[in-house]
């Protein structure tokens, strides 16, 4: 009965200690897991400054504001650079003062750039990226651009940061260079959303707006976004204007999202 005892004790003590080791094997995966993703992250974000460019790639041209069109012509010509590397890299995105500083890409699928850098390595973090549906022969109405939500503080986890006004009051600029401009975008709209099942009706269906095919469309678009914002911008669009919105994972509701539209100044 002793040895049955003993025995028990034996086994259920390496049980525990079996779950013990198994969660610290967990929990150290998960934490270099983290670090490494915020680690290339960041590396991504500082990308743009160590691309080289010679003086004389810059367009000179003269205005009263000849350092701003310099310096937005040098973004310019490192874009040009990237896509030589990598053709699906179609512009870079950037909110100053934010960890938001990252190449876009758009690929053929909106899945591709989930799991890929933009050196097309296989990555958690995934990208930046486009919606497939853009045509820049057009060009479409709306920048869609996705990314993930990591919960360390890289790629758009700041856009959460939103929900506060006073943070958007400080970053209302969203900065986004391509390989023929750099552009500014000012914020009309932040609100929480949710990808919404196909027999929901009279829901605002913000990731189908790419490109407007009139006039009411567009209104229509502006007005549910202004209507869901979490607080008042006085800042809006008006039919023709050039729009980006920015959409990430959000955990406030199942298949949660968080959105923050902004108007091309």
């Amino acid at each position: 009965m002793k040895e049955k005892l003993k025995t028990k004790k034996r086994i259920i003590y390496i049980l525990i200690n079996g779950i013990f080791i198994f969660l610290i094997a967990i929990s150290v995966i998960y934490i270099i897991d983290f670090f490494s993703l915020k680690k290339e992250a960041m590396e991504e974000s500082n990308l743009l400054n160590t691309i080289k460019i010679n003086e004389n790639e810059i367009i000179q041209t003269e205005t009263r504001d000849t350092k701003a069109i310099s310096k937005g012509a040098e973004r310019i010509m490192k874009i040009k650079k990237l896509q030589k590397e990598n053709p699906d890299i179609i512009g870079w995105i950037e909110i100053e003062n934010t960890n938001i500083n990252y190449p876009v890409l758009q690929g053929t699928d909106n899945e591709y750039y989930m799991t890929h850098n933009y050196k097309k390595e296989k990555s958690k973090k995934g990208s930046i990226f486009l919606s497939k549906d853009y045509d820049w022969n057009i060009p479409s109405t709306n920048l869609l651009i996705y990314g993930h939500n990591l919960r360390n503080g890289t790629m758009f986890e700041e856009l959460l940061e939103y929900e506060n006004e006073e943070f958007y009051k400080e970053h209302p600029i969203i900065r986004f260079t391509t390989a023929e401009e750099d552009a500014e975008y000012v914020i009309i709209s932040v609100f929480k959303s949710r990808v919404y099942y196909k027999y929901e009706k009279n829901v605002f269906r913000y990731y189908y707006f790419v490109n407007a095919k009139t006039q009411e469309e567009y209104n229509e678009f502006i007005g549910n976004a202004k209507k869901a914002s979490l607080y008042n911008i006085e800042e809006t669009a008006v039919f023709g204007d050039q729009l980006i919105t920015l959409s990430t994972c959000s955990y406030h509701t199942e298949d949660g999202r968080f959105v923050v539209v902004g108007r091309k100044m």
